[in-house]
């Protein structure tokens, strides 16, 4: 009896420590990812995304920063590092679909969105 309550004890808490992870894990990446486009830090997030195993691809709809997707977040914080790498990455249809929030921002990342859009 002693021998059943363990094991089932011992399954309840891996079991409840498996569930709780990924979510607390998600809200670090998508903080972290925030905060690397808001300083226009491109070095570490490439690095951050690589250790991580993530693309740019897989995320981008799953992340908002401060009620914002990406491309605009990095366009309305003037990233224009990141905010390339970005549109590099992303498929074209999500870039031309985002032309519009786009033009408020800087130049070069304007520029870089009607090239992938076009070529």
């Amino acid at each position: 009896m002693k021998k059943l309550l363990i094991a089932f004890t011992t399954t309840v808490l891996i079991l409840t420590s498996v569930v709780s992870t990924p979510q607390a894990k998600a809200a670090n990446i998508a903080q972290s990812i925030c905060e690397y486009v808001a300083a226009d830090d491109k070095k570490r997030m490439r690095s951050f995304l690589k250790t991580n195993k993530l693309k740019i691809r897989r995320i981008f709809d799953g992340i908002q920063c401060n009620g914002k997707n990406l491309l605009e977040f990095a366009s309305s914080s003037g990233s224009v590092k990141t905010g390339t790498l970005m549109i590099s990455k992303l498929p074209k249809k999500v870039v031309s679909a985002n032309l519009a929030a786009l033009q408020t921002g800087a130049q070069p990342l304007i520029d870089a969105a009607n090239a992938r859009v076009k070529g």
